[in-house]
């Protein structure tokens, strides 16, 4: 791809605009979370979801998960979400939170092979003023498929660069424990995938004192 990727610090003023005008444009945008810097895309674009996998050297069969910048934006994504899943949010996020939810109807198939979705919400500031503005994006580690985590904007240009538009550089991000998935389709919440919010941690927010059944 004989694209120019633009470095933009993440407290230029400019910052937002350019990531905003570069996504509603097809572009994909590269910006810090509070784990690795993330790669995003326009969440109902199928023609730039499909860049993400072939930037990234992405097996089509992987879903992409979707951020979002605050609880209501879950709506926007999911359909029929159950009351563990808004208690859920409501309690974690922002934070270290995947939610596997059913896919809205209105989301491209390339998203996500499956029926469902995993939601979060990132704990960082421009990750989240960028999701409020943009609304959910399809967003993925902002590195090529088996490389290692993009923890600073140099590790995101060493992989990617010449094959995104847009990178906010935002210093270095923490890296650290993944987030928590929990499988909230079913009748009581299956954690997936421990990280870093605990079973327990789960069990106490929806009000059980067991966590043998997560």
């Amino acid at each position: 791809m004989a694209l120019k990727t633009t470095r933009v610090a993440v407290n230029d003023p400019d910052a937002l605009r350019q990531a905003m005008y570069t996504l509603r444009t097809g572009g994909l945008v590269a910006f810090p979370t509070d784990t690795v810097y993330g790669l995003a895309a326009d969440v109902h674009s199928e023609a730039a979801i499909e860049r993400i996998f072939e930037v990234k050297d992405r097996d089509m069969s992987k879903a992409i998960a979707v951020l979002v910048g605050e609880v209501s934006q879950l709506a926007l994504v999911a359909e029929n979400l159950s009351e563990t899943a808004h208690i859920l949010a409501a309690r974690f996020w922002p934070g270290a939170l995947t939610l596997v939810v059913p896919k809205h109807s209105g989301l491209p198939d390339h998203l996500s092979p499956y029926t469902t979705v995993g939601v979060r919400m990132p704990d960082h500031a421009f990750a989240r003023e960028l999701l409020r503005a943009a609304g959910p994006l399809a967003t993925t580690s902002a590195n090529r498929s088996g490389g290692p985590n993009p923890l600073t904007a140099d590790d995101v240009l060493e992989q990617l660069d010449g094959r995104l538009d847009l990178l906010i550089d935002g210093g270095r991000c923490p890296g650290g424990v993944p987030s928590t998935v929990v499988d909230c389709t079913g009748a009581e919440a299956r954690i997936l995938r421990q990280g870093a919010i605990t079973a327990a941690e789960i069990e106490h927010a929806l009000g059980r004192a067991d966590s043998s059944s997560v």
